[in-house]
């Protein structure tokens, strides 16, 4: 790929389609106006296991259970499972990341009222997170988008968020591979053979990110991985119905 060119990930997040908005969000990032295209896009029922990993460097921080509660949608849409979802995106362009990043405005939206008037964030809300005697312990920022905001972390989200299938074999930014055995998930556990109740994350033939062969062979090696387990299985399990 053109060096020039880049990839990053863009959330529509849950509050965005409570309030109606996804129309307008995507006109703001079209072709026409910033050059960039898809390569990319699904509709994604977030699980407990993406969500953490998404926010894992916010894990055991007093406002963590609130991010998670946000964007896998039971906050904003507590008694409808069915609009329990976040819409993933893949642009890719020259500049990607720092186009997206400057259409979607500073992370506060307050910041993003006083500073860059007219941002997709500035449209937004911040609301308080209280503990159970009703006192304030943080923030929470109902910013209507993700966007990457490096290099290094646009590759992690889009591995993150999309396993390979989900992207077109000419746009795919960063390594594959197949994988040649089967990997199953049971109980937060890798396994290479079915058990009752596991789940199969990965069949031969499958496209697989070379990075996450390289994590699950040194997981089931024992060996240290440079990234979790959950990680890399949660993609491979998104809109799969588990029960």
């Amino acid at each position: 790929m053109n060096e020039e060119i880049l990839q990053t990930l863009v959330l529509i997040k849950p509050d965005a389609l409570k309030n109606s908005l996804t129309g307008y969000v995507l006109s703001q990032f079209s072709e026409f106006h910033t050059s960039l295209i898809f390569a990319g896009v699904k509709v994604v029922h977030v699980t407990e296991m993406l969500a953490g990993e998404h926010y894992a460097e916010h894990r055991g921080k007093v406002f963590f259970p609130a991010l998670v509660e946000m964007i896998t949608g039971k906050l904003h849409y507590p008694n409808e499972p069915e609009k329990q979802r976040v819409i993933a995106i893949v642009y890719e362009g020259p500049d990607a990341i720092k186009k997206v990043r400057a259409i979607c405005g500073p992370t506060n939206p307050h910041v993003a009222r006083d500073e860059k008037p007219g941002c997709v964030r500035s449209l937004g809300t911040v609301v308080p997170i209280l503990d159970e005697t009703g006192r304030m312990v943080g923030d929470r920022m109902d910013n209507l988008v993700h966007a990457s905001a490096t290099v290094e972390e646009a590759e992690r989200e889009v591995k993150l968020w999309f396993k390979p299938a989900d992207i077109p074999p000419a746009m795919r930014a960063f390594p594959t591979t197949r994988s040649t055995e089967h990997f199953y998930f049971k109980n937060g556990a890798l396994l290479k053979s079915y058990e009752p109740g596991s789940i199969c994350v990965l069949a031969p033939g499958d496209a697989v990110w070379e990075s996450d062969i390289e994590a699950l062979d040194a997981i089931d090696n024992g060996q240290p991985a440079k990234q979790s387990l959950e990680s890399v299985v949660a993609k491979y399990l998104l809109n799969r119905r588990l029960d």
